[in-house]
């Protein structure tokens, strides 16, 4: 059965990269380039700075590489991307083809998806229903973001989807967009790239972009405080001291940058503060759930919705690479206020939810579990962006300069490759050709 178009989120990584101790205050003409954050498009970013011979600080405010793309292995004894896990696209994904010089593996993801309508699958005639009512409703999304005035996706969908539409609004909206649809911008929606193909990492993802992030001179635990680029140079203050560049290339998420950790000086102009709220992060979880054995009976990788019947839903990634490490994915407003009660009630809604789909005998199976809280990460502050209705026009304008010597990049920063890693890291290059433009070559 062919699977859906999945618009699904990003975050994970794992590995520190060790750089040279930050000096208090770097000369004036040493630095081209200061990279704020070594997540996906920071690191691609650098890349592409040091392989042009320039020189170039990348700065990096939490302890490890990665940003919103983290593998971990001390949690349970196999690899947990704890963030970002889908490697959407592999045949056209910049990370996928990088992946061979890693010498990590990279294997696609199964093709389709199981649907439990209580406690047995949906039938091949319900399955039918699913996906063709799913279609419908991805094509009304698209037929009213060709209208003159941006709508929410919750408005487009076709109104007889009947005991789907639940599960439809989950997939599509706390799911692939880490809201529900009444948040969500259609014709964002709508410019978002088919994920239809995906891949996944044995390692984890985050131990990919940790791989590709060897050898640069990353300074961990380094946040920045203030960016100055009222003068000819750009100040740009740290924990650590200052520095002084020439350009200056900002990949926190527009999460981060709501609040004002950062502050600008000459403060960031009207259209870019507007923009940074109109792509506000999602909320978008993992309830990590390690079984004895495989009491769920499901295949490696196995995909599993269910026909719910109000929003208190998730999705299952079951027996991840092969392991017994199950996912539990929950999002959006259900998702965030599960999150705001705590780790416990993340883990209990998992079990109970599962339990519920295949037998409360699966509690006696549960050997560890873990729940993500990326709402409360101090330097992610929720999972990926989905532009607000109205909010369309904010991408570009976020892809756009201050004066072609302040860039913005990361997943917000990409029209149709937003919320995923391969968007973050598109643009992080792009900002870096960007950069390399203005100083000549």
């Amino acid at each position: 059965m062919d699977s859906f178009n999945r618009r699904r989120f990003l975050a994970g990584s794992a590995a520190t990269v060790a750089g040279p101790a930050l000096r208090a205050i770097a000369a004036p003409a040493e630095l081209d380039a200061v990279v704020v954050g070594a997540g996906a498009a920071g690191i691609a970013a650098a890349r592409r700075l040091a392989a042009a011979g320039r020189r170039f600080a990348l700065v990096e405010a939490t302890d490890r590489v990665g940003g919103r793309c983290i593998t971990d292995t001390a949690i349970f004894d196999v690899p947990f991307d704890r963030g970002a896990h889908w490697i959407h696209t592999p045949d056209l994904n910049p990370l996928a083809k990088l992946a061979p010089q890693t010498g990590l593996d990279i294997y696609p993801a199964p093709r389709g998806q199981r649907v439990r309508i209580g406690r047995r699958n949906a039938r091949e005639g319900e399955m039918e229903d699913f996906l063709a009512d799913l279609v419908r409703a991805n094509r009304m999304i698209a037929d009213a973001a060709r209208g003159k005035t941006d709508v929410p996706c919750d408005q487009a969908l076709p109104k007889d989807l009947g005991v789907w539409r639940p599960c439809i609004d989950f997939v599509l909206g706390p799911f692939g967009c880490g809201k529900d649809l009444d948040q969500v911008s259609a014709i964002d929606f709508s410019k978002s790239a088919e994920r239809d193909v995906d891949a996944f990492c044995r390692q984890g993802y985050g131990a990919l972009l940790a791989k590709l992030a060897a050898g640069l001179p990353v300074q961990l635990s380094t946040p920045v405080t203030r960016i100055d680029w009222s003068g000819r140079r750009i100040e740009v203050r740290t924990s650590k001291g200052e520095l002084d560049a020439r350009s200056v290339i900002v990949t926190a998420s527009t999460g981060v940058l709501a609040t004002n950790k950062i502050k600008f000086d000459p403060e960031l102009p009207r259209r870019q503060l507007d923009a940074i709220t109109k792509l506000s992060l999602g909320s978008y979880d993992h309830v990590a759930i390690q079984f004895s054995g495989n009491p769920l009976g499901l295949d490696k990788d196995d995909l599993v919705f269910e026909q719910a019947s109000d929003p208190k839903t998730a999705a299952l990634l079951a027996n991840v690479s092969g392991t017994t490490l199950c996912l539990v994915e929950v999002g959006g407003s259900f998702g965030a206020s599960l999150s705001d009660a705590g780790p416990a009630a993340m883990v209990n809604f998992a079990v109970d939810w599962l339990a519920g789909l295949y037998g409360s005998e699966i509690k006696q199976a549960v050997r560890r579990s873990h729940a993500t809280q990326w709402n409360k990460e101090p330097w992610a502050l929720g999972a990926f962006s989905a532009a607000v209705p109205g909010g369309q026009f904010a991408r570009r304008t976020l892809m756009d300069s201050m004066h072609d010597r302040v860039w913005f990049a990361g997943e917000a920063a990409h029209e149709t490759l937003w919320g995923t890693v391969a968007g973050a890291w598109e643009s992080g290059e792009r900002a870096a050709e960007a950069v390399l433009k203005k100083l000549g070559r």
